[in-house]
């Protein structure tokens, strides 16, 4: 699958490259822009299945996915795995919080989903917040893993792609000190 995960990315448009300041503060001159990949129906559902197919094992009864880049991942994993699925959202002082109504039973098994995972930050915080609200996360998935593998979530983690891109620290990106302006193409504010 993973060849042809690229493909559909390659295909969508939704891998960009240019110098881009990513999630986690870091650049980069390579972007998986997952929106793209899921503004097509059928390749979200295509790409849901596969990892339905991996994760059907950790026996989950929800999902909860970080908002606002992984909501469209997260719903339909839900719906393809028949368990409900829910966003955390940040609130004004930076931490994420399940809000509109979604609620967490205790004891609950959780499956956490997300677009891009590069240096695992938000996943983290969101795990964090299921294992306060008294569930227990069983596993993280991602469509694209950035790390090539290196980051640990201390349950099991499974991704639809793996790649190692290589990234670099603001004061020391190359494309910075050659001058090229940077663009934030994601979801969320530079802190």
């Amino acid at each position: 699958m993973t060849d042809n995960v690229m493909e559909l990315f390659e295909q969508s448009g939704a891998v960009l490259h240019g110098h881009f300041i990513l999630t986690s503060g870091l650049h980069s001159d390579t972007y998986m822009q997952c929106a793209k990949l899921f503004e097509h129906g059928d390749i979200a559902e295509a790409l849901c299945k596969t990892a339905a197919e991996k994760l059907r094992k950790y026996g989950a009864d929800a999902v909860v996915s970080p908002a606002v880049g992984a909501i469209i991942f997260g719903y339909e994993l839900g719906k393809q795995l028949g368990i409900p699925n829910m966003f955390a959202e940040r609130e004004k002082d930076g931490n994420f919080a399940l809000r509109r109504g979604f609620e967490l039973k205790a004891g609950s098994k959780v499956i956490i989903a997300e677009n891009v995972v590069t240096t695992g930050g938000s996943v983290k915080e969101v795990i964090e917040l299921v294992n306060k609200l008294g569930s227990e996360v069983v596993a993280v998935v991602e469509v694209v893993d950035r790390s090539g593998g290196k980051v640990d979530f201390g349950v099991p983690n499974e991704s639809l792609l793996q790649i190692d891109v290589k990234t670099y620290q603001p004061e020391e990106c190359p494309m910075c000190k050659a001058g090229t302006a940077a663009v934030k193409p994601g979801s969320k504010g530079l802190k």
